[in-house]
């Protein structure tokens, strides 16, 4: 699974980067700061299942700090999109191709209005963030109908005439953006596609495209610089425009200094929280102590938190539904190295107690005999749907 930072230029986003993952990226307040994309890994926050089973876990991979666990996704950052991306403006192209592999889109949005839609800073509150919400998902959507128009007419009279079946076909075609035959059925009977393919004309081709960008590209909007004064008034009006989207209020920048700050031992934060503990005040300047007073005073404790941890959590465990699963037995809950519950994974919704099985080693999905609910030592299914946070214990021939 990959997650995708998007936006225009300097709306933060290089930074947002940065505070999930503490790379070394470049970042400026002026446009096209980040020319190739960035790549790297953030953690979702998911509460241990150690703590259920009175225990203290040793991952192999993230980290748990007072039973709440880190896992790993990886994430990417492109490069900033300008209207007319799709035409190769900007750094349109290379960031469309950049943009491919992300399962889901985390939209950063200057939400302070002080960037104009080309990335340049101007007087805070003077620009509309909300025309940067639809100018990108037109950028989006004219991305996925170029790749949909392109041979189609030809492609159209081969399926007429090979009398093949449409969805299939159109689904093969487009598979590279992960279109399935299932998403294709749904767009034909949402707008009521003619069952000749050769009528979609562009307007129907547009619709089709848009839909399919919908669901394969899923997009939580994150509405960065909240600190900004005015900028809780913008995010207030986002919301109330766009209530079919799913809207955070964050600042990047204030969480990458509450994790700059736990990197160099002077406070203790855990991502997510609504505040951190000051471990060495001597250590810390006027300055240092203001900025944290402010982070405390105007994101913490007005929005519960910085947001960016959030806007991760949110993307992967209801934009995608995904579900956390940890392996472990029912009287053994460490590996050959001795880790006590040293693996979570992240599986995608509908992901059976077989499936898991294949994903841990394939040779225990073949030899599947059972699984087992760690926590209640009952055995289930092998078509069992797993349950966000559920400890599976898999009893296999081998």
């Amino acid at each position: 699974m990959i997650l995708g930072f998007v936006g225009k230029p300097s709306s933060g986003k290089s930074t947002m980067f940065k505070s999930v993952t503490l790379a070394e990226v470049a970042i400026a307040a002026y446009p096209f700061t980040t020319i190739n994309k960035n790549e790297g890994f953030g953690h979702v926050r998911v509460d241990c299942a150690d703590k259920d089973l009175n225990t203290q876990c040793n991952p192999r991979t993230g980290h748990c700090v007072d039973h709440i666990r880190f896992v790993p996704v990886e994430v990417i950052d492109v490069a900033g999109l300008v209207p007319g991306a799709h035409e190769g403006k900007g750094m349109g192209s290379q960031f469309l191709d950049d943009l491919n592999q992300a399962n889901a889109l985390i939209h950063v949005v200057d939400v302070s209005g002080s960037t104009n839609e080309k990335g340049e800073p101007v007087q805070a509150l003077s620009h509309n963030p909300a025309n940067d919400i639809r100018f990108l998902e037109v950028e989006l959507d004219m991305w996925y109908y170029r790749l949909v128009k392109n041979g189609w007419e030809k492609f159209a009279r081969t399926i007429k005439q090979e009398k093949a079946q449409v969805s299939k076909a159109v689904a093969k075609q487009l598979s590279g953006l992960r279109v399935t035959e299932a998403m294709v059925e749904n767009a034909i009977k949402k707008f009521a596609l003619p069952e000749d393919i050769l009528k979609w004309d562009d307007s129907l081709l547009l619709k089709m495209a848009t839909e399919l960008r919908k669901i394969t590209k899923p997009m939580i909007i994150a509405c960065n610089k909240i600190d900004v004064p005015g900028a809780a008034e913008n995010f207030t009006r986002l919301e109330n425009e766009f209530p079919e989207h799913m809207l955070i209020a964050c600042s990047a920048e204030s969480e990458l200094a509450l994790k700059e700050a736990t990197k160099h031992g002077l406070i203790k934060y855990i991502p997510g929280n609504n505040k951190f503990e000051i471990l060495q005040p001597e250590k810390l300047s006027d300055r240092q102590k203001k900025a944290l007073d402010f982070i405390q005073k105007n994101l913490l404790d007005r929005f519960g938190s910085t947001g960016v941890q959030q806007v991760i959590d949110k993307a992967v465990f209801e934009l995608l539904n995904y579900v956390a699963i940890f392996p472990g037995g029912v009287h053994k809950l460490e590996d050959s190295e001795g880790r006590r519950l040293p693996d979570c994974f992240l599986m995608p919704p509908n992901t059976t107690a077989l499936d898991f099985a294949f994903h841990i080693h394939t040779d225990l999905g073949k030899h599947f005999i059972r699984a087992l609910d760690v926590r209640t030592k009952k055995p289930i299914g092998k078509d069992y749907p797993l349950k966000h946070r559920d400890v599976i214990e898999i009893v296999s021939a081998k």
